[in-house]
């Protein structure tokens, strides 16, 4: 009992905190806790559905409650090419200066520097180390794109690679390109919109309570017609089907756990019962009766169990804190858990589900499993007990 609930409180606190590990990265790296967009935009990624006068709703937003930073994208596909090759790739256009607040972009360069051009009509670049290595360019090559208008113009450019980025993310450092906004803005012809604002807020706990007070201060001001408010849950499907599946398959294994637990639990208990067959025979001939017999067998089991659980909850709070304080190194993390960003450390979230979830389904189980056994006295006859071999 001790053994199982100390790595169900260790299991649940590690998934709990691989599961915030994920979002977070995703979070910061990419999407931000919410965005507001031009309605259907998430869906057709049209140049043409934008929020046209961003900043009224922005000096809107950042009024709200528990909204950390804001800042604002804009998004186009184009064809991206070098020297020696041409691939198609997601232009994204940051303002430098407030995308900092918001993402960790910033601090994921390895070569080079942020967006920061060394000459006024200089056209700086960000991309992905995958990008980087598809193309065959470094720090100081040139890349000319080529895309679409907002207007339906032919968009193309020269940039001059300033800095290469590595997330962990393959599929966002091999596909996007990053590029001051004032720069996307002129070429794109985009007449001051935007396609996205990007929100961070002080924790995921408050994201609900956030996207419910934005959505009302877009119906306040009315720069917010036809604009919709998503969380990171909507634009990260992916990421919350892999927690899903990964808590399913956690559960899966909670189960036969517990289920191994209530066999061993049930076989000591019958075992108690048949060693000690003689014992109740001699109490109910001298006038204990079954029902007694049976109430003192739940009591040990409870008091066995209770004990049990005591140990394992101490146990599993005092690895599980001790991983939390120095976390687990995943620096060679397999390209799956990549793909979300976790190739470092994750630290397990103790709290007070993780600490008595486990342990309160186990205490459950091993009740009901110690039932049969105890009944089973029930059914008992005085004479044949005591002449139990």
């Amino acid at each position: 009992i001790g053994f199982a609930c100390t790595i169900l409180i260790f299991m649940l606190s590690f998934q709990f905190g691989s599961y915030e590990t994920m979002i977070n990265s995703s979070i910061k790296i990419n999407t931000g806790h919410l965005q507001i967009q031009a309605e259907n935009y998430f869906e057709k990624r049209s140049m043409r559905l934008v929020v046209p006068e961003p900043e009224p709703i922005m000096k809107a937003v950042s009024a709200v409650e528990s909204v950390e930073a804001i800042t604002a994208r804009a998004n186009a596909f184009s064809l991206v090419s070098s020297n020696n090759r041409t691939y198609g790739a997601l232009v994204v256009g940051v303002d430098p200066k407030s995308e900092t607040r918001v993402s960790t972009l910033e601090t994921l360069v390895k070569e080079g520097e942020f967006l920061t051009p060394a000459e006024p009509d200089e056209n700086p670049a960000l991309i992905g180390r995958l990008m980087a290595k598809n193309l065959q360019v470094g720090l100081g090559d040139e890349l000319v794109v080529l895309g679409q208008g907002r207007d339906g113009s032919v968009a193309a450019t020269i940039l001059k690679v300033h800095g290469i980025y590595e997330s962990g993310m393959d599929e966002f450092d091999r596909s996007t390109l990053h590029i001051p906004l004032d720069t996307f803005q002129e070429v794109y012809s985009m007449r001051g919109a935007v396609h996205e604002i990007v929100i961070n807020v002080s924790s995921l706990n408050q994201v609900a309570a956030v996207k419910k007070a934005v959505a009302e201060q877009l119906d306040q001001v009315p720069e917010g017609d036809n604009l919709v408010v998503l969380d990171w849950d909507e634009l990260l499907p992916g990421l919350t089907q892999a927690i899903k599946i990964d808590l399913t398959i956690g559960i899966i294994f909670w189960g036969l756990l517990v289920l191994v637990v209530a066999f061993s639990i049930l076989n000591t208990f019958l075992m108690a019962v048949f060693e000690r067959t003689r014992e109740f025979g001699v109490m109910m001939a001298i006038g204990t009766g079954p029902g007694r017999l049976v109430k003192l067998m739940l009591y040990e089991s409870s008091a066995m169990t209770l004990v049990g659980i005591t140990l394992g909850i101490l146990m599993g709070c005092l690895v599980t804190w001790i991983f939390e304080i120095h976390g687990i190194d995943l620096s060679g993390a397999s390209e799956i858990m990549k793909q979300y960003g976790i190739s470092g450390r994750i630290y397990p979230q103790l709290s007070l589900i993780t600490a008595f979830a486990g342990p309160v389904l186990v205490w459950v189980i091993t009740f009901m499993v110690s039932l049969y056994p105890a009944f089973k006295i029930k059914g008992l006859r005085p004479v044949e007990a005591m002449t139990h071999v």
